[in-house]
């Protein structure tokens, strides 16, 4: 599995601590040749396994800004989407980034994931357009990022796998294209 990004929105909500969203429910984008939607519950096991998800400052990870273990990043699913709550830490990142979103510099938040197996669902909308839903993802981190890209949400940075292949599935029938990532 690769790791992607997708994103979402971001504010400053009091001194030293950003909140937002870093997905929205069932908001369909596009990304490259085909459309996305995240479900309701993708996050769900990711945020209840008990794993550590970092927030990051632009996908770095050499400017770590908080995490799930430590107490200083909160995540939960509510009926919008993935919402965040980040204490940022008084360190030169922290600070940059706490004028930087106050500022109007960043203004988005982002989320890197991988998807288990069986945890998307490719449909052909029958024009030859391909819809992929996100069921269930694993959440490996959170970040803040100035370019936003999203036209219904604040919005960071946006990525997909750098290389797919189009396969068919079953005999015969175009209903059974799916694109895999490697």
């Amino acid at each position: 599995m690769k790791l992607e990004i997708r994103s979402g929105e971001l504010r400053a909500s009091s001194p030293g601590r950003l909140s937002g969203y870093v997905a929205r429910f069932n908001s369909e984008t596009r990304i490259g040749d085909f459309a996305e939607v995240i479900r309701a519950g993708a996050f769900t096991t990711s945020l209840s396994d008990g794993r550590n998800i970092v927030a990051l400052a632009d996908h770095d990870r050499r400017a770590l800004l908080g995490s799930t273990a430590s107490g200083t990043l909160q995540l939960r699913e509510d009926a919008h989407g993935l919402a965040f709550d980040l204490r940022l830490p008084d360190t030169s990142v922290g600070r940059d980034v706490a004028v930087l979103v106050e500022s109007g510099l960043i203004r988005g938040a982002s989320f890197g994931f991988m998807v288990p197996s069986g945890g998307d669902t490719w449909l052909d909308r029958g024009d030859g357009a391909m819809l992929r839903e996100l069921r269930r993802v694993e959440l490996h981190e959170v970040t803040v990022t100035a370019q936003p890209a999203y036209p219904d949400t604040e919005v960071a940075k946006r990525s997909m796998p750098s290389v797919y292949e189009t396969h068919r599935v079953g005999i015969g029938s175009t209903n059974h294209l799916w694109l895999q990532t490697v």
